[in-house]
């Protein structure tokens, strides 16, 4: 964006001074032009890196406060956007973290314009903006959303479960089945992929809260099943506390 167009133009105008002042032949003026695009688009790119990533540290540090400042960090994030214009992948990578604030939050309707233009490599918001789709019944744009997201991140072993998931919650079982099958051609070793896979066979459920906090973030299950979670994972915590003090 900004820093390309820049870094062009000085690279431009480098070439421009040593052909025509110091008259070098055109070919010496074009390698040192580039030379100096790549310095000055490192350089602006370092520049506008350095304040996305302090946008981000201060919104992680509002999101991990007690209480969590929820406000705050989105407004962090969305006076970072600006950025977007000057380096690419910016803006989606903002509008990632941005619609996954919102849709944690369970404001599904602000989560979603934000979740449309996040970037495709981070899975977790691709995958919430799939099931966006699923919960607004429009299957194909779920389908080629999980595509996307799995064609980038096939590593991510819940991605392939959660897609599963939600392809068998549409009466897709066979389509289900098959896509887990795929996520364990690229994952052999995922047990949670095989288990997922055996209880489809079987005609059971599928066995997502094995993922635990990363399962129940996509709210798929109802608001008191994640309650009960919570309340689950706090009394966890607690007892391991107790034990440390003993």
């Amino acid at each position: 964006m900004y820093n390309t167009y820049i870094s062009a133009a000085v690279a431009a105008v480098v070439e421009l001074i040593l052909f025509f002042v110091f008259d070098l032949s055109w070919w010496v003026s074009l390698m040192i032009g580039l030379i100096a695009l790549a310095i000055t688009l490192v350089l602006l790119s370092r520049i506008t890196m350095k304040k996305v990533m302090l946008a981000l540290e201060t919104a992680g540090k509002d999101l991990q406060a007690q209480p969590p400042r929820f406000e705050k960090a989105v407004r962090e994030l969305k006076d970072a956007l600006q950025y977007g214009k000057w380096q690419f992948f910016v803006g989606g990578q903002l509008n990632s973290q941005i619609g996954m604030i919102y849709y944690m939050k369970r404001d599904f309707s602000n989560a979603f314009p934000y979740l449309e233009k996040s970037f495709f490599k981070n899975w977790a918001a691709t995958a919430m903006l799939a099931v966006s789709y699923m919960k607004r019944q429009k299957k194909d744009k779920m389908i080629s959303t999980f595509d996307k997201a799995v064609q980038w991140n096939g590593k991510e072993g819940m991605l392939w479960s959660l897609y599963a998931y939600c392809m068998n919650e549409s009466g897709e079982s066979a389509r289900a089945k098959e896509i887990l099958g795929k996520g364990l051609k690229k994952i052999p070793g995922d047990e949670k992929l095989k288990d997922n896979l055996e209880c489809l066979e079987k005609g059971k459920k599928m066995n997502m809260r094995a993922y635990g906090d990363l399962w129940f973030q996509f709210h798929l299950e109802s608001l008191g099943a994640l309650q009960k979670h919570q309340m689950a994972s706090m009394g966890g915590r607690m007892q391991r506390r107790m034990s440390v003090r003993r």
